[in-house]
């Protein structure tokens, strides 16, 4: 099967392929464990079935429990909630139960840029909106690291329109819902409603801020305004101009309409606010408005809801997109730019090149099996895994090295305590 056959009514009969032969089992549940298997009966795993059936409060008393349950069930979404102090095998009550511990997560919808993206809209997504996908992770990675101290952070593309953050250090898993709040609402900075000022910032910039202006420098012009072109048209000139007080409007309109582009008008926009400024009329209040208006055009959209509570569920990484069946994978944040969600591999592409491998070495399997002296099981277990075959492969070295950081942050912590079991 091509990769141009897919559609979603094909996906219940790739699922069961998919789960038995590249799901990355093992890495996901060493991830889920964080170096101690009894915390993986406590991690609430949700399945979304065929047909809209969704599981909540799941859990898997091992790796072997967790891909028995996949191949039989073979959901189409795949959501992880948080550590319960209790085994959530323990149905009865499942409404007690308190949530200990889980990433603090953020979700970011291409569909929340809707309003300054003139390339796409909805669920479509290409490489110049993709373009606010980049802003906002290098952003929001910063901040997570420079700002907060986290080190452990997992990009992830949804496999559709947006894409997701796992921080997986041990503090910021033992967060409470006040503190996640608090670091949502810290990174929020665009705010809906109808007021005209959608991002107002104090008069001395905090030094978050300025980097992330930094960070939008280097994209505005080509991203914002030549690619999206905001001020292509008269229209859109209006609808720029809803950011600036309405008695100030006319005193841009008229200087930014006597040019075409979208560069020449933001030019424009930008002598005519440097004028009126040194002519001191505007109030001290709206002296960073032109910085306003770049972040509003490009900070991170956030849904905080997803960040402020414990126990909110998040869709998994390498679950298959059932709209685009692309999966959702992993990607590095410094090499964001290079990311293009156009080449990532969809559940036939990578059914179809196990297929091509598969053909290609037939016959020196063969041919090992019949000289080997092992036994047929022995053989098996020396296979290369089936992943490996696969385009996918990439991804799951990248979601390895965010492992082997955990693991090198856990052997920072208990270097004192040799012999001890690892806890990470």
């Amino acid at each position: 099967m091509s990769i141009s056959t897919y559609n979603e009514e094909i996906l219940p009969d790739l699922l069961p392929l998919y789960y038995k032969r590249v799901f990355p089992v093992a890495v996901f549940h060493k991830w889920l464990c964080y170096g101690d298997s009894a915390k993986f009966n406590r991690r609430e795993i949700s399945f979304t079935l065929v047909g809209d059936i969704y599981l909540r409060y799941q859990a898997f008393g091992s790796v072997e429990e967790f891909a028995q349950a996949l191949h039989k069930r073979f959901p189409i979404k795949i959501d992880i909630g948080a550590v319960y102090e209790e085994s959530l095998h323990m149905r009865s009550c499942v409404g007690a139960k308190t949530p200990l511990e889980r990433e603090v997560v953020f979700d970011i919808d291409m569909t929340d840029y809707d309003e300054v993206r003139t390339c796409c809209s909805g669920a479509d997504v290409c490489s110049k909106c993709w373009k606010f996908m980049a802003i906002a992770c290098k952003i929001l990675d910063a901040a997570l690291k420079e700002d907060f101290g986290f080190e452990n952070i997992l990009w992830v593309f949804s496999g559709r329109r947006g894409i997701h953050c796992w921080v997986a250090d041990k503090k910021a898993r033992a967060l409470d819902d006040n503190q996640r709040s608090a670091v949502a609402e810290n990174l929020q900075i665009v705010k809906g409603g109808q007021t005209t000022r959608k991002v107002k910032l104090p008069q001395n910039i905090p030094y978050s801020l300025q980097r992330a202006l930094r960070i939008v420098d280097q994209y505005f012009e080509k991203a914002v305004l030549v690619e999206q072109d905001i001020l292509g048209t008269n229209d859109r000139v209006k609808d720029f101009l809803q950011n600036v007080e309405e008695n100030l409007r006319p005193l841009f309109k008229e200087p930014m309409l006597k040019h075409q582009t979208s560069v020449e008008r933001w030019n424009a926009f930008q002598n005519t606010f440097q004028k009126l400024s040194k002519e001191q009329k505007f109030p001290k209040y709206l002296k960073h408005m032109v910085e306003e208006i770049k972040l509003y055009y490009s900070y991170p959209r956030l849904d905080i809801n997803v960040t402020k509570s414990l126990n909110h569920l998040l869709k998994a990484p390498f679950c298959v997109h059932p709209k685009t069946g692309k999966i959702s994978v992993p990607f590095k944040a410094k090499f964001v730019d290079n990311f293009d969600p156009s080449t990532v591999p969809t559940i036939c592409q990578v059914l179809d090149e196990i297929n091509v491998y598969d053909a290609k070495t037939k016959e020196q399997e063969k041919a090992l099996m019949e000289t080997s002296t092992q036994s047929l099981d022995e053989q098996v277990n020396v296979k290369i895994k089936d992943y490996k075959k696969t385009s996918l492969l990439k991804y799951v070295t990248v979601f390895n090295e965010f492992l082997r950081g955990l693991q090198n942050a856990a052997a920072k912590t208990n270097s004192a305590k040799k012999g001890a079991a690892m806890e990470y």
